[in-house]
């Protein structure tokens, strides 16, 4: 009985033994690589850059104050139409203290050289009637009492308009009235009233009261990288997409390349612009950030493939074509237009290929 027991031990050590080289054997043997098999389709390929950017109108004007003063009013608001010549806003004239201090002693300097000349002017007038003075003397004093008078009138005119915006000779004009110099929406008023503004001059550019725009002609600015610069030409179709608009695409046309490039984000920029066509039914506002993709080629209905199943040897292009089951023949192919996707294939294979694709996993 004890002989029996031990030869079952030995038997069953040597069948466990023998199970466990099965096993390894089987789980050493490497499994058969099985290839996803791809094939040629017919397909239009267009070959474009991106360009980002936003919409912003062709003429958008600032409407700035020509006086220093007070907003005392604000007449438009965002959003609102306007013509030139509306008025936007009015002014109330903070004077300066020295500009006024100065204009006050110029009318009393004025002031006293015309009240001497026409003093002057009355003693010649009663010498003239005694046949005491010659015309030519008289006509003197005459002259330089009309100079004064003038000069008098004209420094009155500039304490008026310090103080007030205005000469008498000016009319109905008014430098305290800001009024648009073109038509159009106005897109922003960053002003209040009750705000304290800065004439307009050749030393400040001065505050803004408002900023007008014409919104019927609107342009795409956006920027394309220096690489892709230089297949860009003036006249190229874009298809326009805004995020605010959901799947609608507006069409432009190329009208400006920079002819200088900037620096932005450690690359090389270049700026574009293009006219925007309307589309009926949208709006667009100013301000949107869009997208242009700008068509470089394009070629339809060719013979295309997956760029990921095409090998390369120096300047070949070669791929592999089913000859049998998972059995595959390297073949040179001829190449054209690529999107980074897809690429044309010119002569090599047709459309009945059955090419070597990627490896299948579990």
């Amino acid at each position: 009985m004890k002989k029996l027991l031990i030869a079952l031990a030995i038997l069953f050590v040597l069948v466990v033994f023998g199970g466990t080289l099965v096993f390894l054997y089987k789980k050493s043997q490497a499994k058969p690589v099985v290839y996803e098999i791809v094939t040629p389709t017919r397909a239009d390929i267009v070959k474009k850059t991106v360009a980002t950017g936003s919409i912003v109108p062709r003429k958008e004007v600032e409407l700035k104050p020509r006086v220093s003063g007070i907003v005392s009013k604000i007449l438009v608001e965002p959003g609102d139409q306007v013509k030139a010549g509306d008025l936007v806003a009015t002014i109330d004239i903070v004077p300066d203290t020295q500009r006024l201090t100065q204009a006050q002693a110029a009318v009393r300097s004025a002031k006293i050289s015309a009240d001497n000349a026409r003093n002057e002017l009355a003693r010649a007038d009663k010498l003239k009637a005694k046949g005491l003075m010659p015309e030519s003397e008289y006509n003197r004093y005459k002259l330089e009492y009309e100079l004064r008078q003038a000069e008098l009138a004209a420094a009155q005119d500039n304490l008026q308009v310090i103080r007030k915006g205005a000469s008498r000779a000016a009319g109905k004009a008014r430098n305290t009235e800001v009024r648009s110099t073109v038509a159009g929406t106005v897109l922003d008023v960053p002003v209040k009233e009750g705000m304290s503004v800065i004439e307009s001059n050749n030393f400040n550019a001065g505050s803004t009261i408002a900023v007008v725009a014409d919104m019927s002609d609107m342009i795409f600015e956006g920027t394309v990288d220096e690489s892709e610069v230089g297949k860009l030409r003036v006249g190229m179709p874009l298809d326009i997409r805004v995020g605010a608009l959901d799947n609608d695409v507006l069409s432009g046309t190329l009208e400006y390349i920079a002819p200088k490039g900037v620096v932005k984000d450690g690359a090389i920029q270049f700026q574009i612009r293009a006219a925007i066509q309307p589309k009926p039914g949208v709006t667009i506002r100013a301000g949107y950030s869009a997208n242009a993709d700008i068509v470089l080629d394009k070629v339809e209905n060719v013979l295309a493939i997956d760029e990921s199943v095409v090998t390369f040897d120096g300047d070949k292009a070669f791929v592999e074509v089913e000859t049998a089951p998972q059995t595959f023949e390297r073949r040179e192919v001829q190449l054209g237009l690529s999107d980074g996707i897809r690429v044309e294939v010119k002569s090599g294979i047709d459309e009945s290929a059955r090419l070597k694709g990627r490896e299948k996993t579990d």
